[in-house]
């Protein structure tokens, strides 16, 4: 039997990345040789050459928008057995987070990974905490072993997008 594709795995969830406000990203110490597009766009997160690598030490603070409220269910995060992260914590809908306040609001979920988990097991969130995302605030504490920087090959987000009636496209009743 053929392995299961990740979509294949989440049934109805779809990969959300087409829901990413792209220029609205914002990734705290990360190596401008190796950026958050490698590890998140779908065109360079499969290939294992590129890699989104921490810069003065094993932290990552990302900060994800969406240009619609989305449903997230779980997600992908793949990297090296030793310099993998190990403890995500994961905010939902918290802007204007750095390394001087992330510990101050509680996570909306923590997912510890052991190296296997960084092999490309789905992790699924506490679905109810991710109901009404607008945005998501990824916080990559430590890696797997101690070392001086984390890489992640890949980050891929799993969920449905939330349907919002459009006010624009409401016509407005005349009153007769």
């Amino acid at each position: 039997m053929a392995a299961a594709s990740a979509t294949a795995i989440h049934r109805n969830q779809v990969d959300l990345s087409d829901f990413i406000n792209w220029s609205g990203i914002e990734c705290l110490n990360q190596n401008f040789s190796h950026t958050f597009t490698n590890a998140l766009s779908q065109t360079c997160r499969d290939n294992d050459s590129l890699l989104l690598e921490s810069d003065a030490d094993e932290q990552i603070l990302m900060y994800i928008p969406f240009n619609q409220v989305i449903k997230l269910h779980s997600l992908v995060i793949k990297g090296h057995e030793e310099e993998g992260p190990r403890t995500v914590k994961l905010f939902s809908n918290k802007e204007n987070m750095g390394f001087g306040n992330v510990n101050d609001y509680p996570p909306s979920d923590t997912i510890v990974l052991s190296p296997d988990n960084l092999t490309g097991k789905p992790e699924v969130v506490k679905y109810v905490k991710f109901q009404n995302v607008r945005s998501l605030t990824i916080f990559i504490e430590d890696n797997q072993s101690g070392a001086d920087t984390t890489k992640v090959q890949k980050i891929a987000l799993y969920g449905t997008t939330v349907e919002t009636t459009d006010m624009k496209g409401l016509k407005k009743i005349e009153d007769h």
